[in-house]
């Protein structure tokens, strides 16, 4: 039994040891196995490849091609043995400072890249050596994914295998992409600083050092405080690797950027919406120096002859006189029904002018909208969320929030309005009560549903005064408002459908569309917005036979400047197209500002860039759904009309269907706090204490005056008596008739105005009321007519129908509005 025991124990023994043996072997297999399928179908390595970076191709909404991605391609290689070794050192140091010791993969370098970037700030040094990235930009695609990384680090072990240092360094060299249409050092020191490579200085190598990471970020032209602190970091970097001293290290970081910059920079054909491409391709994750150089074919929804009419009349016409060259525009147009880019203006350019490339006025600005807002943060959400109609009642009148004082453009009120005539004539106190009218929140919800992402929504938003911390671009107008002409459904725009890789690996892009608002809420906004264009603020705008809707804006220039403006906005759509334009100037002072006719640009450009998109376009007109109704109402007293309502009185409002009809005026209550109603009751009251003090003191005037004249007629009547005059009996009636006549005119003059008043003009009002009324019927409708006449008389005076103010002199009607805010 013992001699088993030992027997079994060995067994047992050797059982573990051939376990402990075929476990690691086990994974090794498992691990080869694994590894071979990552990279079994990894691209062979062509010196073709490594050595020449492929161009990526733009291509327009009918797949033709318009341009390289970065205009006219610049590359100028270099040899590296024409590369000074400071300059060498400058890209070694911050793209992989142990470059001529590893073998392609440093894994010591991608633990101490994470400790760096905490220790010296994000981009201090980065994980993929040098060859990793030749290979990666040679051959592969930019998703982040462990096969792709697999095949990397194979083929970087190849390439150190088959190429030396210097030769992967100088392939490196020549194929990175730098920015501004650079490709290669060789370009690229052409380019920022006018020089051969074998002249640059250390601040200018570490400042090229720095771009590839982040061509347009860094860009020194756009962004030179980036720029500088990136290159910063190379020196810092330099000098930790000892390749430079401390003093050369300070020395390089005080010299000036100016002093060292080339300026001369050209835009290219279509440039700004390229420019807009790229970075929409970056938010989709695709990284610059792939979008530049790494042989993508990029497919767009440019309409080319919609560009190039956009790009000409940014430039000035006859019919678009632009006050100088330092007046600013910003345009964006779209497919109304998909949310699709067709064009993009995104400066204007005379001439030969500089222009810094990154900064597209079109999608970069952040500026306040002016009443182009309101329906987004008005009277948008007021249909939506409480289903008010196209008459919904408000009171034009001063208002008085906190310390601030609310004002129309004109600064006159009108009483009550409909919500159609406040949006038409573009009243702003009708605006501020809708949005005040809201629940918490709903305004922002109803704007976040169209892509305008508010931090805040105060009062004054309700007329488009944002704060710093919001802003608007006419990229974001014109997704915004497209979803009005589209029944509610709101598109992100989009510039890029489809991005194909030399691997023939194929991307997709749509806007997925989303139903922002019920279709009743876009189609009544719409109509008022036709009327804004046909006789209201947006008159010069429109564009005969051609069914269009849109709004006007403007906001306040700077105290001191009378009768001008900060923004002009226009914002219209068709159920094609949809376009914002803005113009203004980058800062706003007394030298500079918008003018009365300066004003009118934004619709010119409007019109002649929507007029000659929608030529040999069958537009569509808006389609009403079956959720709006459309109800006749009798403007003189605010209920649906009656068979007896003569035309002349007859004005045609929408209704959600399924709302209340008027039956009756009903204005609109006002929401006031508590603190605010008691001061206007303490005002009233002061006022009517004053006001009674003035008529006592008047009354105490007036008696004294009388009794005075009193006084004087006694005292005369006396002296008479004491002259003892004889008189007959005749004189003496005849002087007391005379005497009574006196008094009783006396008493006549002492009688006050409101006594002669009699019941006869009573009588009369009466009549005229009921006169108005145009029923010859004494039937019960026609009763209560008159006592709604009678009771809203004031509020009708200050009442008008947008429909009876067609204003035929449009250069008359566009002047005179085009302060609306």
């Amino acid at each position: 039994m013992k001699h088993k025991s030992k027997t079994g124990n060995q067994k047992g023994f050797l059982k573990l040891l051939l376990a402990l043996f075929l476990f690691p072997l086990s994974f090794v297999i498992i691990a080869g196995i694994t590894g071979f399928a990552l990279i079994e179908d990894t691209p062979p390595l062509t010196e073709k490849q490594l050595k020449n970076a492929k161009t990526s191709i733009i291509y327009d909404m009918n797949g033709n091609k318009i341009a390289n991605i970065s205009g006219a391609e610049h590359r100028l290689p270099v040899d590296i043995k024409d590369v000074p070794m400071i300059v060498q050192n400058a890209f070694i140091a911050i793209e992989d400072a142990r470059f001529r010791d590893h073998d392609g993969i440093d894994i010591k370098r991608i633990a101490g890249a994470a400790i760096a970037n905490v220790k010296e700030g994000w981009g201090a040094e980065g994980g993929s050596t040098i060859t990793q990235q030749v290979v990666k930009n040679a051959y592969l695609s930019p998703e982040k994914t462990l096969k792709r990384k697999a095949q990397e680090a194979y083929l970087a072990l190849q390439m150190e295998e088959n190429y030396s240092k210097d030769e992967i360094l100088e392939m490196y060299l020549n194929k990175i992409y730098f920015g501004n249409g650079a490709y290669g050092i060789g370009a690229a020191s052409e380019v920022y600083f006018n020089k051969k490579v074998s002249d640059l200085s250390v601040e200018e190598a570490a400042l090229l050092a720095g771009l590839p990471q982040r061509p347009s970020g860094y860009d020194p032209y756009a962004h030179p405080e980036l720029a500088i602190d990136r290159r910063d970091i190379v020196l810092a970097s330099m000098e930790k690797n000892n390749f430079i001293s401390t003093e050369e290290k300070k020395e390089a970081q005080a010299t000036e950027l100016d002093n060292i910059l080339h300026q001369s920079k050209n835009k290219q054909q279509y440039q700004y919406f390229i420019d807009h491409v790229v970075e929409e391709l970056k938010t989709k994750g695709i990284k610059e120096d792939e979008i530049y150089s790494g042989g993508l074919k990029i497919y767009t929804t440019l309409d080319p002859n919609a560009q190039s009419n956009t790009e000409k009349m940014m430039t000035g016409t006859d019919i678009i006189p632009f006050p100088n060259d330092n007046f600013k525009s910003g345009v964006v147009l779209l497919d109304t029904k998909t949310g699709a880019i067709r064009a993009i203006g995104g400066n204007r350019n005379p001439g030969e002018q500089e222009i810094k490339k990154g900064f597209n006025f079109a999608t970069d600005i952040k500026r306040q909208p002016g009443s182009t807002i309101k329906p987004i943060l008005d009277y948008g959400p007021l249909i939506e969320y409480q289903k008010k109609s196209t008459y919904y009642q408000i009171k034009d009148e001063e208002l008085k929030i906190g310390d601030k004082t609310f004002k129309n453009y004109d600064d006159s009120f009108r009483g009550m309005v409909s919500m159609r005539e406040a949006l038409v004539k573009s009243y702003n106190i009708p605006a501020i009560k809708a949005f005040l009218e809201l629940e918490k929140d709903q305004a922002k919800e109803f704007a976040s549903n169209l892509g305008l992402n508010l931090e805040h929504a105060y009062p004054s938003y309700a007329i488009g005064g944002f704060g710093d911390e919001d802003g608007v671009s006419p990229l974001n107008m014109a997704g915004a408002y497209a979803a009005f002409g589209n029944q509610g459904e709101y598109h992100e725009p989009y510039s890029v459908t489809k991005v194909e890789y030399p691997t023939g690996e194929i991307m997709e892009y749509q806007s997925e569309g989303k139903q922002a608002m019920s279709d009743y809420t876009a189609y009544m906004i719409t109509d008022m917005l036709s009327d804004v264009v046909q006789h209201g603020t947006g008159t010069l705008a429109n564009i005969e036979g051609l069914p269009l809707a849109g709004k006007t804006g403007t906001t306040n220039a700077p105290e001191g400047i009378e009768n001008g403006s900060t923004d002009s906005w226009f914002v219209g759509y068709t159920t094609e197209y949809t376009a914002a334009v803005w113009t203004g100037y980058e800062t706003t002072s007394q030298e500079q500002y918008i003018t009365k006719e300066d004003a009118r640009i934004s619709r010119l450009l409007f019109k002649e860039i929507m007029t000659a998109v929608s030529k040999d376009v069958d537009t569509e007109s808006f389609i009403q759904p079956s959720t709006v109704k459309k109800v006749d109402i009798d403007k003189r007293n605010g209920k649906k009309a009656s068979a007896h309502t003569p035309s002349y009185s007859r004005i045609t409002e929408l209704f959600v269907e399924g709302s209340t009809l008027p039956t009756k005026y009903i204005p609109a209550k006002k929401k006031v706090n508590n603190t605010s109603q008691k001061n206007k009751e303490k005002e009233k009251k002061q006022e009517e204490d004053k006001k009674k003090e003035v008529d006592d003191k008047k009354n105490e005037e007036k008696n004294k005056k009388e009794k005075k004249k009193k006084q004087e007629k006694e005292k005369n009547k006396e002296k008479k008596e004491a002259n003892n005059t004889p008189v007959s009996n005749k004189k003496e009636k005849e002087q007391t008739t005379d005497g009574n006549n006196t008094e009783e005119q006396d008493d006549q003059e002492k009688k006050p105005d409101n006594d002669e008043i009699s019941t006869k003009p009573d009588e009369k009002e009466e009549v005229d009321q009921e006169t108005d009324t145009e029923s010859t019927d004494n039937n019960t409708e026609n009763k209560e007519d008159e006592e709604v006449d009678k009771q809203d008389d004031d509020s009708e005076k200050n009442s008008s129908s947008t429909t009876d103010s067609v204003n035929n002199d449009t250069k008359v009607e566009e002047e005179n509005n085009i302060q609306n805010n």
